[in-house]
């Protein structure tokens, strides 16, 4: 099942995180690319995982993107996150930028 698209758009919630450095090396998508549903970058749906208790492909959820050089994943990286909703269980993988 393909959960609809939303993009997330990171808001600093305190002053540390607002005082956080960009990216200086990365492309200037990276660190923008957080959303839920749709489809997630740089994964075919034949890479998803499959759930270990039934064994069915595991929905994408979502995914998380590096923040900036301090707080970077896997070399300009994502987490992403899938779920079995007939089992909720979850998944998460890192996938390289």
């Amino acid at each position: 099942m393909e959960l609809p698209n939303f993009n997330l758009i990171l808001k600093p919630a305190d002053e540390v995180a607002r005082q956080l450095k960009p990216f200086q090396w990365a492309s200037p998508e990276v660190g923008t690319r957080n959303k839920i549903g749709g489809k997630p970058f740089g994964l075919q749906e034949a890479d998803y995982p499959s759930c270990p208790y039934c064994g069915k492909k595991m929905s994408f959820y979502g995914q998380l993107d590096s923040i900036n050089d301090d707080y970077i994943i896997a070399d300009c990286g994502l987490i992403a996150v899938f779920i079995c909703f007939d089992c909720n269980e979850v998944k998460a993988e890192i996938v390289s930028g």
